[in-house]
């Protein structure tokens, strides 16, 4: 008798594993089963916005849901990466994250409820963005040795906005300043859009950001574009240099923005997200619309996207620990 008990013990298991399973298959089966929304841990405007916007639209026609892009701006990006860090990991929360918010806050700031390396599960590599250098008309600079030599002018005497503290375009300028020789004073903003508005208006000197914001500015005649951080011209600027050309060889910085949701998101879910954004990236919509704004759409498989956060990570992390970047 015992040895039947424990044998319909096992077998009321077993059915109860198999069920389960089944569930949660049905339960992929039918995702999204309501609106999807892409947390931007920044402000409207900024590049991060940009594309997820971009790629929002595009994703919301192939799953036949809304793809809601919802701003939680603040602390560096921190504010919101912390919030897609414990959402529920169902597929209906992802996050547009990029250098700043996957690779260099984990350096930046010690007191973290969650770690970056653990909390999300990579989905795709969206696009790499080349950093601009761009100024205001009043500043006398034309070319970036002009600008580097005004610096060591005026050590400190030179603003360079960024959207936050450990924000893509501070380490870039950070990057840029170190590789130079100079110092130059940085005013965080939360957020891209604020941040180029200022600049706009003439209360900072310079920012080093990704085409998508900067771009537009340039061809508007507001700003003035002296260099470009990759190591190739951009095929939607191609009058502008690159900086490694204009005296500082290999130099180079580049944006990235990658899709990611929360750790334990089922596997199944992840491997359809990317296979639909891969197909979007590469298609004749919006890559064109990216290659114009100065973006590069980079898709691969989520383990590709893994270990080049991993990477990057570990880049960053070290020229933050020599340079003595804060985050306030």
């Amino acid at each position: 008798m015992p040895t039947t008990r424990r044998g319909i013990a096992a077998g009321m298991l077993g059915l109860g594993a198999h069920l389960a399973t089944r569930s949660a298959g049905a339960q992929t089966s039918r995702w999204p089963e309501r609106p999807v929304r892409i947390v931007v841990p920044f402000t409207p405007g900024g590049s991060t916005d940009i594309l997820a916007r971009a790629l929002g639209s595009e994703l919301q026609e192939g799953f036949g849901q809304p793809f809601v892009v919802e701003n939680r701006g603040g602390a560096g990006g921190t504010i919101g990466t912390e919030f897609v860090a414990h959402a529920p990991a169902d597929g209906h929360t992802l996050m547009m994250g990029h250098i700043g918010t996957l690779a260099v806050n984990p350096a930046l700031y010690h007191n973290l409820s969650f770690d970056t390396a653990t909390a999300f599960a990579p989905v795709v590599l969206v696009a790499i963005v080349p950093n601009v250098i761009v100024v205001h008309p009043k500043l006398r600079a034309q070319t970036v040795p002009e600008l580097v030599a005004f610096a060591k002018e005026k050590p400190g005497g030179l603003t360079y906005g960024s959207g936050g503290n450990g924000s893509a375009a501070h380490i870039a300028a950070v990057a840029f300043s170190l590789a130079a020789g100079i110092e130059m004073t940085h005013v965080p903003y939360r957020g891209t859009g604020p941040m180029m508005n200022d600049l706009i208006s003439g209360a900072i000197d310079l920012t080093l950001t990704g085409g998508p914001p900067a771009l537009p500015a340039v061809r508007n005649g507001l700003l003035r574009a002296l260099g470009v951080s990759s190591l190739q011209r951009l095929a939607a600027a191609p009058d502008i240099p690159t900086i490694a050309e204009q005296g500082m060889p290999g130099f180079e910085a580049v944006q990235w923005y990658g899709l990611v949701a929360p750790a334990r998101t089922p596997p199944a879910v992840v491997a359809r997200l990317n296979t639909e954004s891969a197909r979007i990236l590469k298609g004749e919509k919006l890559q064109p619309r990216l290659e114009a704004e100065g973006a590069v759409a980079s898709p691969g498989t989520p383990e590709e996207f893994g270990r080049f956060i991993t990477a990057e990570r570990e880049r960053w992390g070290d020229v933050i620990r020599r340079t003595g970047v804060q985050a306030n």
